[in-house]
């Protein structure tokens, strides 16, 4: 195989657009609801688990445990366990989660800006169905 041809090969082994590409696994990820909300939050920086149940209204125990732990897997989130009594439990971006943030805040932001928009698009498509 010549050097551009691994080239090519390469290239396409991070194609999106590929079923078994890894980053279309990321992406799966990063458009979760949960996901998004959760690093909108952790962006003032770190919060207790409890801080974030708070925080992110309707999200279960069992989704928001879920969650943190695929975001840590991924090195977007590091958990921190302080002994104490209760042991405290601290989340925190990574370098890597923050270089995220501004991309998570712009699609927040416009879903907050436009789901007016968005409302009506959806009546006027609901009431011609």
């Amino acid at each position: 195989m010549t050097a551009a041809e691994r080239r090519v090969e390469a290239k396409q082994a991070y194609d999106a657009y590929i079923a078994q590409c890894p980053s279309r696994k990321l992406l799966t990820t990063l458009s979760d609801k949960w996901v998004t909300l959760i690093l909108s939050a952790l962006a003032g920086g770190a919060l207790r688990y409890s801080d974030l149940a708070r925080t992110i209204a309707g999200v279960s125990q069992k989704m928001l445990t879920q969650t943190l732990r695929g975001l840590e897997r991924d090195g977007l989130v590091e958990r921190t366990i302080t002994a104490s009594v209760p042991v405290r439990v601290d989340y925190e971006l990574t370098a890597l989660g923050k270089s995220l943030l501004p991309l998570v805040a712009a699609i927040k932001s416009w879903a907050e800006e436009h789901i007016s928009d968005v409302e009506t698009a959806r009546e006027r498509y609901d009431s011609r169905a």
